[in-house]
């Protein structure tokens, strides 16, 4: 009897079936959601945060696909440390998924007592998204691009303040990266959490930060800040009118911020590559983009590979930064 082809993406979801029926989690019509355990996506971020935000676009779209409950958990703490060792100590049985921000290579540097590797207990499967850090500052400081301010902040060595969302984050790094790069005495104030130092920038308590693109934006277009420059080596593609810190003048000063989704180490491949390419057709999805788009974040889906090899760049260079610079925790 001649063999029946089946459609490309008919292969492909029986492919893509195969191998998650083998490892135990149901796809499409194998299995019914309610006879299965959930899946537990863990973020190591609070709620609101771009982690989140991301997990609660892709938890309920997998588990259509997969007919499995997806349920999203925020455990965070000691800058993601506490929800990723949550995931590093799961069974990799597909059970247990993290959304989570590039901080993971950070604070293993700052945390040097933890359970677990960053680079040894996680499986990547795929980043989603990424973003940029905005150099902000209050309406009142009389400057007007990143020039103006480091030559301000060099006229006031040790006399000026600058917020953060708490240490070992993207807010606090990005500046000591700067103060590095160029020569700068500014002090760091970090606060529990983005909002409360967000709050202070607006009310001129502290005259500068670093904090999120899409976040600064809205203060912005308020008259409420100025916005100096962004940290990608280019300008972002969806704010083209701001000017990168690069090319102001601080030479080589590249810092995204990106979201990825991981399992525990072990993982099995075929399990990997299904999640990969599941997630991969959900960020493609028009109404995702759109999602995306209105929180200032790129898509940028990759291999497993791929992202295991930004994440082993990040964490060896923010760990150079941490030694040079003898950041410790204020």
């Amino acid at each position: 009897m001649a063999q029946r082809h089946l459609p490309s993406r008919n292969r492909r979801r029986l492919v893509i079936g195969a191998a998650l029926g083998a490892a135990g989690l149901p796809f499409g019509a194998m299995a019914q959601s309610a006879s299965r355990p959930p899946v537990h996506v863990i973020v190591p971020q609070t709620p609101g945060t771009t982690p989140d935000l991301i997990a609660r676009v892709l938890a309920p779209r997998l588990q259509a696909r997969y007919d499995q409950p997806f349920v999203v958990e925020n455990r965070a703490g000691a800058s993601g440390a506490i929800g990723a060792e949550m995931v590093a100590k799961a069974a990799p049985d597909g059970r247990t998924l993290m959304v989570t921000v590039s901080t993971i290579c950070m604070y293993p540097h700052f945390y040097p007592d933890l359970s677990f590797d960053v680079l040894k207990s996680f499986q990547p499967i795929t980043r989603v998204a990424s973003s940029s850090m905005a150099l902000a500052v209050h309406k009142s400081v009389p400057v007007n691009n990143v020039q103006e301010f480091i030559a301000y902040v060099r006229a006031r060595p040790g006399k000026l303040d600058y917020g953060s969302a708490g240490n070992g984050t993207h807010h606090h790094l990005c500046m000591e990266l700067l103060k590095l790069q160029a020569g700068l005495d500014i002090v760091h104030v970090p606060y529990k959490g983005s909002a409360g130092a967000n709050t202070d920038l607006i009310a001129g308590v502290i005259p500068a930060m670093f904090t999120p693109v899409q976040v600064a934006l809205p203060m912005l277009k308020a008259g409420q800040i100025k916005v100096l420059g962004q940290t990608l080596l280019e300008r972002h593609p969806l704010y083209p009118d701001m000017p990168s810190l690069n090319e102001q003048g601080v030479k080589g000063y590249d810092v995204a911020i990106w979201i990825s989704v991981w399992g525990p180490a072990g993982l099995p491949g075929n399990i990997v590559a299904a999640h990969n390419a599941e997630i991969r057709n959900i960020v493609n999805q028009p109404e995702v983009k759109e999602i995306f788009v209105k929180q200032g974040l790129i898509a940028s889906i990759t291999t497993p590979e791929e992202l295991a090899q930004v994440t082993r760049a990040e964490y060896q260079m923010w760990g150079r930064l941490i030694r040079d610079a003898k950041i410790k925790f204020d």
